[in-house]
């Protein structure tokens, strides 16, 4: 069967790895560099219309290579940033007026700030700046912080949650209002079709399409043929514009 067209892009979640910033080694692993340039030149034929970059657990706190991201890419693209606890009121406006909308808690590599301040800090920024939080996390630790996040404004999950096990404790989440991330789909042991159909199922609204360009550390990288999945899967639900586009920008829309 013929994969229908794609509709326009917004690009959930991609990384920009520039060596003139500064980057730390996780678990003895630093990253090639993968610059603005080699973003365009790898979405060139994807129509992507903006997208969030997301900071890896290689940057850290590092807000600097972040905001010349956002910068050079332009209108339509926003960050996803990583901070200590300390970091002043007036940082994270500044942050907010240069395009960043959400903080990131690295469960899965780490780089962020550690999960006891998650309730705290994630209050913390979307009162300054209506900010949401999102995890790297395998859904099947859940369980653990299900009272913290069902209590918080909003939150978004990557990479689908990464395994099959965890899937019914996303679910739960996504029940109740939680994005996630169709993304990364060689990073878990999920029937990848299966998982997105149960998740737009639950919500129509909680579905992101993304890339994860560069794909670090992934065992395989992004292809095209990862959009087409989505878009093979969702059309028989008329939901593939609402993942393409429509829920990223109500998620990440200041």
């Amino acid at each position: 069967m013929a994969v229908a067209a794609r509709p326009p892009l917004f690009d959930a979640h991609l990384h920009i790895i520039d060596p003139r910033y500064p980057l730390v080694p996780n678990d003895g692993y630093l990253p090639p560099a993968f610059t603005t340039e080699d973003y365009r030149a790898s979405a060139a034929t994807l129509g992507v219309i903006g997208g969030a970059v997301v900071s890896g657990s290689f940057q850290r706190f590092d807000q600097s290579y972040l905001l010349a991201a956002l910068a050079d890419l332009g209108a339509g693209f926003v960050g996803v940033t990583q901070l200590p606890i300390t970091t002043p009121d007036e940082q994270i406006r500044a942050l907010a007026a240069a395009g960043v909308r959400a903080i990131r808690f690295n469960v899965r590599r780490g780089g962020s700030e550690s999960l006891d301040q998650l309730d705290r800090l994630a209050r913390r920024v979307h009162d300054l700046a209506g900010w949401h939080t999102e995890l790297y996390i395998d859904a099947a630790d859940l369980p653990d912080l299900t009272g913290t996040l069902s209590a918080l404004p909003r939150i978004c999950i990557d990479h689908l949650g990464l395994s099959r096990e965890g899937l019914p404790h996303l679910l739960r989440l996504v029940e109740q209002g939680a994005f996630v991330k169709a993304t990364g789909f060689s990073r878990g042991d999920l029937d990848v079709p299966a998982a997105l159909r149960d998740i737009a199922r639950a919500n129509p609204a909680a579905l992101l399409a993304g890339t994860d360009l560069p794909s670090t550390r992934a065992p395989r990288r992004f292809t095209d043929s990862d959009l087409d999945l989505i878009v093979d899967t969702l059309d028989e639900l008329d939901l593939t514009a609402a993942a393409f586009s429509d829920n990223a920008i109500a998620l990440y829309r200041p």
